[in-house]
């Protein structure tokens, strides 16, 4: 069974991190929503599902504006090559839809299946914004509390500086 929002909440709230939420219209791109996160202070986040062509799952939570060449991606991470997931492979692993794809959605990976990278970008902001399971609201923590919350999922965070990809050819 997957989980839901007030599931959600009701982590952060065992855990002890401080959560806001502003409900908005479901956007599915970071562009789509940039009206919207004007308006909310902190560190907006695309979020990207890939797998590698061994199989190997990843989550991706990267600031918005966060360039990710995905072709570069897997010698960054010591992995295969990299593509998207597919939706049944998200719905399965982390209990998402695409569009609402979020570092929240680790609640759902109880078989710890899928290797979180974040960006080191985005972690230079006190305030993170997530979607919380779904695209229809904004979710903000602190950064150091996503930390807390991805350890208690069973998860470690792997920090990357994606700038590094960047290096013209």
């Amino acid at each position: 069974m997957k989980a839901t929002r007030s599931d959600l909440f009701a982590r952060f709230d065992r855990l002890g991190i401080s959560h806001t939420t502003h409900e908005h219209r479901p956007f599915f791109t970071v562009e789509e929503g940039l009206d919207i996160k004007a308006n909310l202070p902190g560190g907006h986040t695309k979020n990207l599902f890939l797998k590698d062509k061994k199989g190997a799952l990843l989550l991706i939570s990267a600031l918005g504006d966060t360039v990710i060449r995905i072709n570069r991606l897997h010698k960054l991470l010591g992995c295969a090559r990299l593509s998207f997931g597919n939706e049944t492979l998200l719905y399965e692993t982390l209990g998402v839809r695409p569009g609402s794809v979020t570092a929240f959605s680790l609640i759902n990976d109880t078989e710890n299946r899928v290797r979180f990278v974040l960006d080191a970008a985005l972690m230079q902001h006190s305030r993170v914004n997530f979607h919380p399971l779904s695209n229809d609201a904004t979710t903000t923590i602190s950064s150091q509390d996503l930390l807390r919350f991805t350890l208690d999922t069973g998860h470690g965070s792997q920090l990357v500086d994606f700038s590094s990809l960047l290096d013209t050819e």
